[in-house]
């Protein structure tokens, strides 16, 4: 690793001081390729892998294959709800010479890739769930590490743009995924793909960029109680934190409906002839749509000292794409709808970063408590199978999902107004 490992004045009880100094593109690139190579992990199971073992699996299970698929993957977001602020909550007492951050990021970067492994052997449901859960524990320990590391180092007016080059990676993480598992050559060839690019896409960052030390008179005395006791953000307390936490997991669990039985609705409700292609495709497009807002409206953001009108229309138009695959179900309109809802999320993912991070508490727990918000991003993996399960098979099919989705999405992007502490 190159240069020496920087340790901030504290500021209030031992807390690192707030940053002021702008961090460089370097380094902006390299926590980029961190997040984007997270997401691949994530993203190449979620949208093609999962679902084909899922398809595999099931006539032996009793179940059907969308009931297999929401097992597994509602299990694996139990794990991430507990994961990522337990992880965020250990990185912020580390104390060791390597930093407080990039330990977990290698750790969990590594554990991620040889969980994929092992989702690559899987026989049946039982590894299939196992192995999923065990990527979910590994990889968000990287990602509550590295969400962690902007509000350490990146001062408030610039975090909309930071914000944005994450979000563009993490939709880069999206497509790279989607397109490593498509192009493999098989389920296990497309985990190994995913595998080896989680790995080498951390390096940059972990070997480049020394990261902020904790001293060890400075890390806060442990208890169990008291530790357990620190995940709960009080919305009395804290009620911009509570609204601000409420309207993400609302424009997520929108997001998540319609991403679950994608490859499914292509397949079954389109009659796509090749819907592993099919959902490549919509995710190119969707990502495509999505790059050119998501920087675009982090920089606007920080330029205007704005954030909430950008997260309010942003959620309102995708509420408007997704009724649209409601009431349009052909493939040009699964295009146009992959189009839109591309350009609302680009603009929702960096402002509602920015603004989640002008919303924390204190310094001392930036790990912790982004670890609590990021359980919004954690918990529709859970809700959206619970939901959308029983609509597809029994309550109307897809046509009802979308609806769904949609009222979910836009009473999301009207409760932002809630948020007082925040223009």
């Amino acid at each position: 690793m190159t240069g020496t490992r920087p340790v901030r004045p504290a500021g209030p009880a031992g807390a690192p001081a707030e940053p002021v100094e702008r961090v460089g593109r370097g380094w902006i690139a390299a926590l980029s390729l961190a997040n984007g190579a997270i997401w691949v992990g994530w993203y190449g199971p979620l949208q093609i892998l999962l679902a084909s073992q899922a398809g595999d699996f099931a006539p032996g299970s009793g179940m059907s294959k969308e009931t297999v698929l929401a097992w597994v993957t509602g299990a694996g977001a139990l794990v991430s709800l507990v994961a990522n602020p337990f992880f965020g909550a250990l990185s912020d007492r580390t104390t060791a010479r390597f930093g407080r951050r990039t330990p977990w990021i290698v750790a969990g970067a590594a554990g991620g890739a040889l969980s994929l492994l092992l989702l690559a052997g899987a026989g049946g449901v039982a590894t299939m769930a196992v192995g999923w859960c065990l990527v979910q524990l590994t990889l968000n320990a990287a990602f509550a590490a590295v969400t962690a590391a902007v509000p350490d180092r990146v001062p408030g007016r610039q975090r909309g743009s930071v914000g944005g080059w994450l979000g563009a990676a993490q939709v880069l993480g999206v497509v790279g995924g989607t397109g490593l598992a498509t192009v493999a050559g098989g389920v296990a060839a497309g985990y190994a793909a995913c595998a080896v690019f989680t790995v080498v896409g951390v390096a940059p960052y972990v070997l480049r960029h020394p990261d902020l030390r904790l001293a060890p008179a400075d890390r806060p005395a442990w208890t169990w109680r008291g530790f357990l006791a620190g995940f709960w953000l009080s919305p009395r307390r804290h009620p911009d934190l509570a609204w601000a936490w409420l309207t993400r997991f609302l424009i997520n669990l929108s997001n998540a409906l319609v991403l679950l039985y994608l490859l499914y609705y292509l397949r079954d409700r389109l009659h796509r002839p090749d819907p592993d292609a099919g959902v490549l495709i919509l995710t190119a497009v969707n990502g495509l749509t999505l790059l050119a807002t998501v920087v675009a409206g982090g920089v606007w953001s920080d330029r205007v000292g704005r954030r909430k009108p950008f997260v309010v229309w942003s959620g309102v138009l995708m509420a408007v794409a997704t009724a649209a695959l409601a009431g349009w179900q052909t493939w040009p309109g699964a295009i146009v709808a992959a189009a839109v809802l591309g350009v609302g999320f680009g603009v929702f993912t960096s402002v509602d970063f920015a603004l989640m991070t002008d919303v924390l508490p204190k310094a001392l727990d930036r790990g912790k408590d982004l670890g609590v918000i990021n359980v919004a991003n954690a918990l529709p993996q859970v809700a959206a199978p619970a939901l959308a399960a029983p609509i597809v098979t029994y309550l109307g099919g897809y046509r009802v999902l979308y609806l769904v989705a949609a009222v979910i999405g836009l009473a999301g992007a009207v409760l932002v107004g809630r948020i007082r502490g925040v223009d």
